[in-house]
Formats: C-alpha cells, structure tokens, sequence
C-alpha cells in the first residue's frame, strides 16, 4: 500500500496557515486558558485536513489480477501459420494461473476477437474468417488491445507476427504504452514457402503515339532456377506467351510492341509456373496514353447501323459503332473514346454497372455523352432513376401539361426460393420505380408469388406512395414457383376496371410447378383490355412459356442474363403504358441562343414531326424546344463531360425536314465537337509514393489550383484527399486496391487524363520476418522476444494497483473538527460535561416514590 497525492501543489496553502497559526500562538499564548488552546489545536487540525482533501491525496492498494491478450497477425504474408499459432497458445495456456484474465484476438487491415478477455478461458478457440487480409497494421491492432485492458491491472500483449507491418507505424503504439502497465511480448514467426516467382516490376511509356512501338519491360524476381511462361495483354486482350528460363533472383525481359489502341491503354504482364506459393504477386499492369485524333463510340442496335455513322462517314473523326450488347464493361475500354452517342438505345440491353462506368467517364474524365431520340430512348427506354439519367440535362418523368390516359398496373413477382439474393433486391428496385412513375389516383397492385399467390397490395388507386415502397422493400423470398394462380388472381383484379390502360408485367425466374389454361385466361383479358409483358431470368426460367404469354397478350417479353437489367426493364413497361411520350404532330421548334448551335439556324429552322416528351433540369441549357416548351436539344456540363439531350430521332421518321437539311451533316459534326473534351497538353507527373499516396508535379507550379478526381476500372469513384507539399507538388491520399486507378487532373476548363498501378500489397512479398522491429518494440515496453510457450504467462515485473481516494474522508473529518470547534465556542465546555455526566436524580427518586408507596400500604395494615 502506497499514499500519493494528486495535486501536491495546494499542500503550499499550508505555509500562510501555518504562520498564521505560530503568529496566532506566539502573540495570545499568555492570556489563553487551557480550554482555548486546546480548540485552537483543533482548528489546526481541522484546516490541515482541508488542505490535504483538497490535494485529493489516494491509496494505491495493490491487484492480484493480471491480464494476458494474444494478439495474432491474420494477414496475407502469415498464410498457413494458423495452426502453429494455436498449438502455441493451446501449450502456453497449461501455465495458466487463477489470477489471468485470458483473452485471444486476431488483427490484419482490421482488429477482431476470438475470445473476450475473461478468466474461464482454458483452450484455444477456433480462428473465425477474416476479410481483408492485404493489409498489416501492428499499430491499430496495439492502440485497440491497449484500449481492451483495465489500466489497473498489470497486462501482457503476447503479439504473434513476423513484423512486416504494410500500413500504420508500431513503434507509435509503443511510445504511447510508455508509463503504462503494459508490457509487450512478441513470438516472431514467418510461413514456410519452397518456391515463389514474383512479378516485381512492370514498366511501360507514359506516353505514346498510335503505331509507335512500345518497349513493355517485366522484372521477375524466382526463388530458384526454373521455367515459365510470361503472357502480356492489352485492354485484356492477350498479345504476347513466350516460355522463359528463370534463374534464382531478377530476371529482366523486354517485348516491343507496336500498339494499335489509343487513349488510356492497359497493359499487364503475367508470369505463369508449375511450382509457385503466392499466385496473387504474379502480376501487375501499366497504363499508357496512347495519343491520337478524337475517338467517337456510336452504340445503336440497329441491323442496318445507326444513320450518325453514314453522316459522320466523310469526315476525319474516328468512330466506332457497337450494339448494346457489345459495350464495354471496363473503364479503360470506355476511356480510349472521346465522346459516346446512344441512338435509340433501350436501358435493358446497356445494364446499370455500364451505365455506372459510363458516368464515372463523363463526370471524371470528360468523356462526352449524347442519348438520341426514337421508341427505345429516354423514358420509354427504361432510363428512369438510373445513372445515365444522372448524367442527361433532361428528366424522363414528363412534368409539362400533357393528357395521361387512366391505368391499371399489377407486378407479379416470382419471390421463391431461387429468387434470394441480388435477383430480389434488384425485383424490389424494380417494383419501386415503377410506383414512383405513377401518379396518385393510378391503379397498382402487386401479387408475390411461390406455390401460391399473395396479393401484398390490394389492386386499387394509389393513395400513399411511401407506405406501398415499404411493402414492397419488404418481401421475404422462400418457396416453390406456381405461376398460374398468381396471374390468373392479377387478370380478375384488372379485368372489371373500366381504365384506357390496364396492363401486367410477370416477372419469374423459375418453372411453374403446375399449369392452367393460360390461352383462356389471356383471350378473356384481351376482351377487356388487359395486356402482359413477362420478364425471364436465368437459364431456369421457363422462355417459351413466357414469351408465348407475352406474345398472346400484347406485351413484351424480355430475356435477363444480366439481372441488374431488371429495374431498367419495368421502368420501361410501366413508361410505355403510363404516360403518352411520344408527341407526334409537325411543328417548328423553338431555337434559343446558344454559343455553338446559332449558325445552323441562320437560314431558318426545319419543321420537326415528332420527339420523346422529357423535362429539362434546372441547370440545364436548352437550345431548342417544342411549342409544348418541351425541350427538343438540350445540353449541360456533368463534371468534367458535356451532356447532350437530342428527343427527336437520327432516321429522319421524327425529324422530318431535319434529315432533309442541307445543314443536317453540320448538325451532327457540332454535336460531337461539343462533346468532345477540352484536354491539357500539360503532362502532369504522377507517382506513387512508399506510404501509398501519389505526388503529382505541375510544372506550372500552380499545384494548388487543380483539381482531382480518382476511379478504379469497375467504375467506382474513390475518395481524394489533397495535401499541399510545394508550389509544384500536390499529395493525393487515395484508398485505392491493388490494380488500375484513373486520375482526371483539371484545372479551369482543361482536363489531363492518366493511369497508375497500384501494385499488389507487400503482404504478398518473399520476407523474412524484421525481428529487429519485434526486438525493439518488445525492449520499450519491457518485453522479450519469447521462444518457449511456457514464458507467456512467467511472473510479471510490475503490480497492478488500484487507486482509492481519500479525499473524502479526510474532508469530513475536517468538517466533524469544524463541528467541535464550533459547539465549544458556542456552548463552552460545560455542555460536553453536561452531555458526558449520568442522570443520578431519576433512579433516587424512583425509590424514594416506590418507599411512600410500600409504608401507606404497611400503614393501613396495621389500622385494621
């Protein structure tokens, strides 16, 4: 036990007090009675007491229990240490004593528990997954186990790692357990690998022309003598294998290539052998700015081809034309073109992860972006709510005045077992664009269905849009798939409306367990004017029954191999049936002034026949519009990318005299020169610093007046944090994987595009474990390196203890002193003498009464 004081400072009160009290002595000593003096030592008493309360003075009273927390490295370079580690913890915990708190946890990128610090613990528990396993971070891992100990108990971390931290600084945990009762042990292990072969290094030219040859150079680093073969690819594209001899260290191989790609081009080098223990450092990839004239994507899916090609065919610009379908995917495909135009393109036969890709080009990278009118376009495209409406000037919900017919609309939604996951999520997306296209007053209901129907919302007007969204977010899949009930309850809830539109969308991705007479059912719907489209998903969906049905009715039919297709698709169906898009009525459009547009329309503006009725946004810069005020050419700026809206057709159907416009052709070379992007000539250094972060270098030295924006080749925008490092240099912190990342650097109206490899983490590197790292973090904290499991729990070299204050207490014994005080000056000491002498008068009198009593009843004896 231990007395300490926490602010010692105020013990300093006691010099004034104290000569006061010796001036107070020294001066009345003589005319002080013996009762006076002795309550002046009580006021001494009683002030000294104060004073050291307000110290707050506490015993360390010492604690029995001792804690030990098992901290083990999970990540990537411990790969089948596990059950090392465990056999190792099962045999140190045979020396466990009563008084150890035992807890185990496991850290790599992230911190998790396997076993909660308790004092039952007596067998190692089996390891549960761990996610993210490409990072080391020894020091959140401390900070975390620190934080788990009570500080009053003396604790052990027992850090089992080979040391090779990839993320955060150790020894930073380790200065600030300095004081504390915590002292760090660490077992230093390290996997066992016979043979690796690396990819340490792959190196392309930042910039290049089209044509020129490439010099592509991979660095492979073996374990051993060996043989291998080193494949190298192009935007995916395989356009090299060649067997290589590998010797044990750096093998250096160069392949020159004359590159037929432009813009932003991926390259990778892979290095395949038979005997190899780590397959994630096998490759690596280098991007390239092939430079070259402007690049034009066309996508239309049309047999005969979209007419934008014809017009554009006589001019230098470049193009491509694609289907739908052929899109590509990945954003290094999509950024080698300068502009993308949709001409009549349906939203189901794009997909959303495209369309999200295709956002991330225009917002980021000022990829120009342009939807064209016709029957599969805009609204009745299926676009609503979706990224490619994001990126538009215009709106696909028709707000202007234009007559809506009365509509009924039912879903029938396969929920059965089969559906769970992503097919469900992605069927409650769909379901819930479709009731935010409707008005209030239009007629929905929605059947689930598995071997039986359940009508979930009754088919009847909408009142309350948001309480039917929570219905439909909320239906559970689980059992088997029975079609017929389930369209025949939706034909009865529609057939008796008297609506203009009445219409199902039968959504399955199964075959039904039993069958009906659809033929009677659809024909009697027919009677009353309901139509059917069906949507089939995946291979088990029954196809021919489905497109049959779709067929009989009057509907669609859609085929989904891609299920993110299928909120595009019932925006679609529920957009053709609810509104009347299509204006189709001869007009002379309304041009107004716009920087670019104006000298087509010096001579005179063409009548138009028809256009997709939308809605401008608010930003937006519209340049022509119909009488209606809807607007016909529209454009805007979406981040980095120019936007452009044209509702009218490219066929010459809608567009009427446009198509037969000696300024046609100029029409559609404006177009595209306003999409294209304004980029800098400016080449931007960019390079990848050891932490992790990227410098770019202006050589303008104004670096701080750029802007940057970061996206991974699926699309995803990253976060970007930058920090000022000169007048030339920027830091971009960006939380990138291993893989291509795209940066887009602007600066006014110019924009550079560039991108780096974010090389494969070192967790995947050959090392021995860095013990001199272990040895000093074990040394400050008082530690060792341990080789015996038995040295875990060895007697530790500090106590707990725990603080009791007694601040407390010495504050009341001070006030009881202050009491006493108080009283004898109040009520002297006759009042204690009073207080301390025994009543005598009450037992005397008592007797002397019981006497009387006793001689009057003698008295009266004796007269008788």
């Amino acid at each position: 036990m231990d007395l300490r004081i926490d602010y010692p400072i105020f013990l300093l009160l006691l010099i004034p007090l104290l000569a006061y009290f010796i001036w107070t002595w020294r001066h009345h000593r003589a005319v002080l009675k013996k009762e006076h003096k002795i309550v002046f030592v009580i006021r001494i008493i009683a002030v000294t007491m104060l004073v050291f309360a307000v110290a707050s003075p506490y015993l360390l009273l010492p604690v029995k229990e001792e804690q030990v927390l098992f901290l083990i490295d999970r990540s990537a370079s411990m790969a089948g240490t596990e059950e090392e580690v465990l056999d190792f913890i099962e045999e140190s915990l045979e020396s466990k004593k009563d008084n150890h708190l035992v807890g185990i946890y496991s850290f790599a990128s992230n911190f998790q528990t396997e076993a909660i610090l308790s004092k039952t613990l007596e067998h190692a528990p089996k390891l549960s997954e761990m996610d993210e396993v490409d990072e080391t971070n020894i020091e959140q891992a401390l900070q975390l186990s620190s934080g788990i100990v009570d500080k009053d108990k003396a604790a052990r971390i027992v850090l089992l790692t080979d040391g090779l931290q990839t993320k955060g600084e150790a020894l930073e945990s380790i200065a600030k357990m300095a004081g504390s009762k915590i002292s760090v042990d660490v077992v230093p292990l390290s996997r066992d690998v016979a043979h690796d072969v690396a990819v340490r290094s792959f190196t392309t030219p930042q910039v290049s022309y089209q044509g020129e040859e490439q010099p592509l150079t991979a660095e492979i680093e073996s374990t051993k003598d060996t043989t291998g073969e080193l494949l190298l690819y192009e935007n995916d594209q395989l356009i090299h294998r060649e067997k290589v001899q590998l010797q044990e260290g750096k093998n250096v191989f160069t392949y020159r290539h004359k590159g037929s790609k432009e813009g932003l081009v991926k390259y990778e080098a892979s290095i395949q052998t038979d005997e190899d223990a780590i397959l994630e450092n096998n490759k690596l990839t280098s991007v390239t700015i092939v430079q070259s004239a402007p690049r034009l994507l066309i996508v239309s899916n049309r047999e005969e081809g979209s007419p934008i090609a014809d017009l554009l065919n006589p001019s230098s610009i470049q193009f491509d034309e694609v289907a739908a379908e052929e899109l590509p995917s990945s954003l290094s495909s999509i950024l080698k073109y300068n502009a993308i135009i949709f001409d009549n393109v349906p939203g189901h036969l794009v997909g959303e992860a495209k369309m999200g890709v295709i956002e991330q080009a225009v917002k980021n990278f000022g990829v120009g972006f342009m939807m064209v009118g016709g029957e599969n376009s805009f609204g009745l495209g299926g676009y609503f709510k979706t990224p490619i409406e994001r990126l538009l000037p215009v709106e696909m919900e028709v707000q202007g005045e234009h007559q809506l017919p009365s509509l009924g609309l039912v879903l029938v939604i396969d929920r059965s077992g089969s559906m769970a996951g992503m097919k469900m999520e992605l069927a409650r997306e769909a379901a819930v664009r479709s009731v935010e296209l409707l008005r209030n007053g239009d007629t929905f209901g929605l059947i689930a269905f598995d071997s039986e129907p359940w009508e979930l919302i009754e088919t009847s007007p909408l009142k309350n849009k948001e309480e039917v969204i929570e219905t439909i977010l909320s239906i559970p899949p689980g059992g088997g798939t029975n079609i017929y009930p389930a369209l025949s309850l939706a034909y009865g809830n529609l057939s008796h409306l008297k609506l203009q539109r009445k219409h199902i969308i039968l959504l399955t991705d199964g075959q039904s367990v039993a069958s009906g007479s659809y033929e009677a059912l659809i024909e009697d719907g027919k009677d009353n004017l309901v139509t059917l489209s069906t949507v089939a998903i995946g291979e088990d969906a029954d196809r021919r029954l489905l497109e049959s049905l779709s067929e009989l009715a009057g509907g669609r039919f859609y085929d989904v191999s891609d299920a993110t297709t299928i909120p595009s698709i019932l925006s679609r169906e529920t957009a053709m049936i609810s509104r009347t898009y299509i204006e189709d009525h001869p007009f002379y459009p309304v041009i107004y002034r716009s920087e670019g547009w104006n000298p087509l329309f010096e001579e005179g503006v063409p009548q138009m026949n028809a256009y997709i009725a939308t809605t401008a946004k608010a930003a937006s810069h519209v340049i022509a519009e119909s009488e209606k005020e809807d607007p016909v050419l529209v454009e805007w700026q979406y981040g980095l990318g120019r936007t452009i809206a044209f509702t009218s057709d490219s066929t010459g159907a809608w567009t009427g005299d446009w198509a037969r416009w000696d300024k046609w052709v100029d029409f559609w070379h404006t177009a595209v020169s306003r999409l294209l992007p304004n980029y800098n000539e400016i080449a931007y250094d960019i390079k990848m610093d050891r932490d992790g972060s990227f410098v770019i270098t202006d050589p303008t030295n104004q670096a701080a007046f750029i802007d940057v924006a970061a996206v991974d080749e699926l699309g995803n925008e990253l976060e970007v944090q930058l920090e000022p490092v000169s007048a030339s240099k920027v830091r971009a912190v960006v939380d990138a994987k291993p893989g291509l990342v795209f940066f887009s650097i602007s600066k006014g109206d110019d924009v550079y595009q560039a991108g780096l490899t974010v090389p494969y983490s070192a967790e995947y590197d050959l090392q021995p474990a860095d013990k001199e790292l272990l040895k000093e973090m074990a040394e400050k904290t008082g530690g060792k390196l341990i080789e015996e499991p038995q040295e875990v729990f060895r007697a530790f070299k500090d106590q707990g203890a725990t603080r009791q204050s007694i601040s407390t207490i010495l504050l009341f014994a001070s006030l009881l002193f202050f009491f006493i005080d108080i009283t004898l000056r109040r009520f002297g000491w006759s009042f204690f003498k009073q207080v301390a002498q025994p009543k005598k008068d009450s037992p005397d009198r008592e007797i002397s009464e019981e006497e009387t009593n006793v001689a009057q009843i003698l008295k009266g004896m004796k007269k008788k």
